[in-house]
Order: structure tokens, then C-alpha cells, then sequence
């Protein structure tokens, strides 16, 4: 990219924030009650409708009678949102670099054009600088990482009785827990920052037709992918690149292959919710191209080692539990994966692949403890079945988390999250100071700690320990 090309993105994100400042001080002045929102398909049950327009009957009324009350006209509704985020990182670990200098700005547009018909757009833009004043890392890293646009979620929404229909680019949330991902199946991830940003940047919509059918406490979702997102994962090189052997070895990739992202390969997947007695119980199947690349060996055993990541077709059936138990809030999720592939130390096997069946579960407690304080506590597994020893995982894998967030003083938020494995010394930590120094402003700064085996989950990213500040503006 030319610097010209970097000042305009910059010159972009800069007035994006004004943009943001106008809005605000114009939102300021408006009476709230004319500002009509809408809301997400995901949060539909607990909104309130929008109050309805008029009905047929009203069409036929005769004009002057007096007796009648005024008619309410639908006015067709917009808002905009977003913010811009200033982001630096410095990974501590030897060597020691700059590893982050970005600023990150998103912008959205939801509106109503009927009581039936609702809208969203949405786009983001981040440019880093750091890999314009830094030479650092390869030159596909930084060509890979310098400068986005982003399409977010770009969607219609059509509502028909018990019914509601999104077309377009959208998130499909499934599952959530706390640091790691079990249910959320549908969700594409942009990995080259593992999972340390927030879900709602980290997660990347899917274009997709999505129906939905409500009915007292009953909840259908039936979604149809034609052309999959898939993960991103980066280049070979950057901090956060997931492929790790063992042994250190000279190693060589191939482009990723993402030539499966086609109609014949359309996902597509079903969901069944039902509350009842307080327990949300929900049960889903889907078929995908994997979002997850296996990593394929392309090189003969007696060559140097060549890998190609690539995406191979799986079905998945699982489930999600919540209870609210008063004292404490029960969740939990499972997940069996059918047809995905690993990587295995064992030279003679094809492509350097075994396939292995895996359930993975996770059960959490969510406390509100006095002071508004959260605290979060998981188990988590995953069980390899026909476990093959030549695999780099255990036949169970169990791990748990430990998140606490609290107010601190006056403005200052404190959070911090432990992730460990139970099989061996394997562990993320994240601690976090927030402070909210002015309306929708907030400084942000904490560190991102690994440790572990090199082809651990947390361990291959033992290079890339990090301290880290945000500033950032939402309006």
C-alpha cells in the first residue's frame, strides 16, 4: 500500500470520530422517545415490538369523524453508531518489538422502512501503522495486516407473524462462554489475534438466509450459507500464526486454500430452543465448510517440510443449557464434530492427517457478587474418540477459566482471566484496567500472558507475550 493510501485511511478514521462527536451532541438535543431502534434478530424476545402504524380497518374509516383518534403514521426510522479505537501493543517476550499500532474505526446504519421491514449496514476500517514504521515482520504479514476494509453485518430484516426472516450478512450466534469458543459453530473468526479481542470484533458475519419462527416459549432458527466466511488466520510469520510442530523444523506453506467456497458447499444447519420450568434448552445440527483450516502436508516424508492450509466439509450436532439459580446463573454447552481432520506426528500418514470424532463440552457459573462484582467459573473438555496417540493432544483434554470483574474506583473497571489446562502447565492470562474518563470515552491497558508446550493451545503463542492500551471513542 503507497502512503497516500495510509493517510487517506487515517484521514477516514479521523472523521469517522467526528462524525461520532457530531452525532452525539445533535443526539443530545432530540427527545429520546423519537429515536426508534431496532433491535437484533438475537434479542428479539426480550424488546418490546414497535408500536404498529395503523391497521387495514383504518383504511376505510370516513374523513371528519370527530369521535375517532388521531391516526398514528409510521415514520420510517434511522440511526447511526459506531466508534473508533487507537490500539498499541508491545510483545515482551525476546525478541522484544512493537507489534501493534492501529486504529480501528466502525460505522453502521440501522433504520425501519415498514412495521415488517427492518435494516442494518455497516463497515470497518483499520489501518496499522506499525507495520509501515517497523520492518519487523515479512513483507506478506505486513501486506496481509496493514490496511482492511471490512463489510460487517449488511442485512434486511422481514417480519411475518410468528415469523422473521434476515437476508444478508449477519452474525449467527449459537453459543457463548467466557474466552473460548464451544457452541458458536456458525460464527467465522478473524484468528490473527487468537481470541483476544472482543467477540464482537473477532466474530466475521456470514452471508447467509436466516428464518426464524417464535412461538410462546418455543424458538426455530433454520439458516442456509451459500458462500461461506471462513477464518482468518493470517501469514506465516506474524505473532499469532497457529500451525506449530513439536520439534522446530524448517517449514514452508502453500497460498491457504479456500477454493470450496462455493453453492455445492453451501452450509446450512437448524436450531430448536424451548424454555421451560427456567431451563433454555436448545438443541442444532449444521453442516460447514470447516471455518477452521487442518493444516495438509503436501511434501513426500523424505522432502522438506511443506504444509498447505486447507478446509475440508463437517457436521456438528450440540447442544446449550442456561439456568438462572438464583445465587448463580448455570450454562452450558456441548459439541460433536464429525469428519474434521488432525495433525499427527506419524510420517506415513497421508497428508501428515488422521480423522478423529471429538465431543467438546463446557459447563460455567456466572456469580453477581456484593459490589457488582462477576465472577466467572468453567470446566471445559474435549475427548478424541478412536484416539490416535500420534495426534498432539491427550485422549481428554480438560482445561477450566476463572474471570473477575469489578468497579474498582470512581471510573476504573478491573477484570482479569485465567485460562488453564489440567494435562500439563499450560496457561493464558489476561488482566485489565478500564477507565471511563469521560462519556463515551474509556483508556484501556493490560497484558497478554502464554505459556506452554509449542503445540499446546495456548503454548504455541509462548513468543508472542504482550502489554497492550486502548483509547476509544463509541457514539
Amino acid at each position: 500500500m503507497t502512503v497516500s493510501g495510509n493517510i487517506t485511511a487515517v484521514l477516514l478514521s479521523l472523521l469517522l470520530i467526528l462524525w461520532g462527536a457530531a452525532s452525539e451532541c445533535g443526539a443530545a438535543d432530540m427527545n429520546s422517545g423519537k429515536n426508534l431502534l431496532p433491535f437484533p434478530l438475537e434479542n428479539r424476545a426480550d424488546t418490546p415490538k414497535m408500536a404498529q402504524a395503523f391497521t387495514f380497518d383504518d383504511l376505510f374509516k370516513e374523513d371528519g369523524s370527530s369521535s375517532d383518534p388521531p391516526q398514528r403514521v409510521f415514520r420510517q426510522t434511522s440511526s447511526w453508531r459506531g466508534f473508533s479505537q487507537l490500539e498499541f501493543a508491545e510483545t515482551i517476550a525476546s525478541p522484544k518489538h512493537a507489534s501493534k499500532l492501529r486504529l480501528r474505526s466502525e460505522l453502521s446504519n440501522l433504520g425501519q422502512l415498514s412495521q415488517n421491514v427492518k435494516w442494518k449496514l455497516s463497515a470497518r476500517i483499520d489501518y496499522d501503522a506499525i507495520y509501515d514504521l517497523s520492518d519487523f515482520y515479512s513483507r506478506q504479514v505486513r501486506r496481509d495486516q496493514r490496511f482492511e476494509l471490512f463489510l460487517r453485518e449488511n442485512y434486511l430484516d422481514f417480519s411475518i407473524a410468528d415469523f422473521d426472516v434476515r437476508v444478508g450478512r449477519q452474525h449467527i450466534v449459537w453459543g457463548e462462554m467466557v474466552g473460548l469458543f464451544f457452541a458458536d459453530v456458525v460464527s467465522a473468526k478473524d484468528m490473527r489475534e487468537f481470541v483476544l479481542p472482543d467477540f464482537d470484533i473477532l466474530r466475521i458475519p456470514q452471508w447467509a438466509v436466516r428464518t426464524e419462527y417464535s412461538k410462546n416459549d418455543f424458538h426455530a432458527d433454520l439458516i442456509w450459507i451459500p458462500f461461506a466466511s471462513l477464518d482468518e488466520i493470517g501469514r506465516p510469520g506474524a505473532d499469532f500464526y497457529p500451525f506449530a510442530l513439536p520439534v522446530a523444523a524448517p517449514v514452508s506453506f502453500l497460498k491457504e486454500d479456500r477454493s470450496g467456497r462455493n453453492v455445492a458447499n453451501s452450509n446450512y444447519g437448524i436450531r430448536l430452543s424451548q424454555l421451560a420450568n427456567g431451563w433454555d434448552v436448545s438443541a442444532f445440527y449444521y453442516h460447514s465448510l470447516d471455518a477452521t483450516p487442518t493444516f495438509h502436508r503436501i511434501s513426500q516424508p523424505w522432502e522438506p517440510l511443506l504444509f498447505q492450509a486447507r478446509h475440508g466439509e463437517i457436521d456438528q450436532v450440540g447442544g446449550t443449557v442456561t439456568k438462572d439459580l438464583g445465587s448463580a446463573v448455570l450454562k452450558g454447552e456441548f459439541v460433536y464434530t464429525h469428519g474434521r481432520r488432525f495433525n499427527v506426528i506419524r510420517s506415513t500418514a497421508a497428508d501428515g492427517l488422521i480423522r478423529q470424532g471429538t465431543i467438546d463440552y463446557a459447563l460455567g457459573l456466572d456469580f453477581t457478587l456484593p459490589l457488582d462484582v462477576r465472577l466467572n467459573l468453567q470446566f471445559f473438555q474435549r475427548a478424541y474418540l478412536n484416539y490416535d496417540r500420534d495426534i498432539f493432544q491427550d485422549r481428554l483434554e480438560n482445561g477450566g477459566s476463572i474471570f473477575l470483574q469489578g468497579d474498582l474506583w470512581r471510573d476504573f473497571q478491573g477484570q482479569v482471566l485465567l485460562i488453564h489446562s489440567f494435562n500439563r502447565d499450560e496457561w493464558m492470562l489476561r488482566p485489565r484496567l478500564t477507565w471511563n474518563f469521560a462519556r463515551n470515552w474509556k483508556l484501556a491497558a493490560g497484558a497478554d500472558i502464554f505459556k506452554g508446550p509449542p503445540t499446546g493451545l495456548f503454548g504455541r503463542f509462548d513468543s508472542s507475550d504482550r502489554v497492550y492500551t486502548e483509547l476509544r471513542f463509541s457514539f
